[in-house]
Parts: C-alpha cells; structure tokens; sequence
C-alpha cells in the first residue's frame, strides 16, 4: 500500500510540476506567424471562394490510404502465432502488392507531380 501510495504522489507531483513549467518556458511574445490560422496549404487571409487544387487533395488521400495500410499492417509481426501464418503473410502480400501496383500507377500517370 505504502508503494502504491508513493507511486501516485510521484506521478501527481511531477504531472503538477510539469504542467506548471509548461506555462512560464514558451515564450511570452508570440508572433503574427503562430497566430494565424494555417489550414490545408491555403492562404487564410484571402477570399474563401477560391477553387481548390485537386492536385492538393489526391495526395493528401494518397497519404491517408498508405496511412491506413500501414495501420492494417501493423499487427503482422504477430501473425506467425497464429495457427495459419502463411495465410495470413499471404493476405499481407497480397495488399502490400496492389498498394505497390496502385502507387506505380499513380506515378506513371503523374499523379504525384506537385507541380505542373
């Protein structure tokens, strides 16, 4: 019990310390660059009726899919406990390889140009 006890303490007074240091370490005088809202690439002092680059999006959902994939891969390293590992590494080939075939294409087609 004495344990636990000393443990939380701990645990409390650093989060507490480190919170309050937090406060008093950024700097006081932030500039107009940290204050300005930056989102998606865009200016944000312009007309919020600009048409929109496709070019912008089709990458940023080119991250996102290889962003998932790398999600759906992450638990491979266990799948040798399973009672079929070659079923299992043979769905991870499979997917790693229509990504590959997928991302070759993007680039053939120039899909991942950013600049025209």
């Amino acid at each position: 019990m004495s344990l636990l006890l000393t443990i939380i303490s701990i645990t409390a007074l650093l989060s507490t310390v480190l919170a309050i240091v937090s406060f008093w370490l950024p700097q006081i005088t932030p500039d107009y660059e940290k204050l300005s809202p930056y989102e998606c690439g865009f200016d944000p002092i312009g007309s919020a009726r600009l048409p929109f680059s496709m070019r912008f999006f089709l990458i940023a959902i080119l991250f996102l899919l290889f962003d998932l994939e790398i999600a759906l891969l992450l638990p491979l390293p266990w799948g040798d406990q399973l009672t079929s590992p070659l079923l299992t590494f043979t769905w991870a080939t499979v997917v790693l390889s229509l990504l590959t075939l997928g991302l070759i294409y993007e680039w053939v087609q120039g899909g991942l140009e950013w600049a025209e």
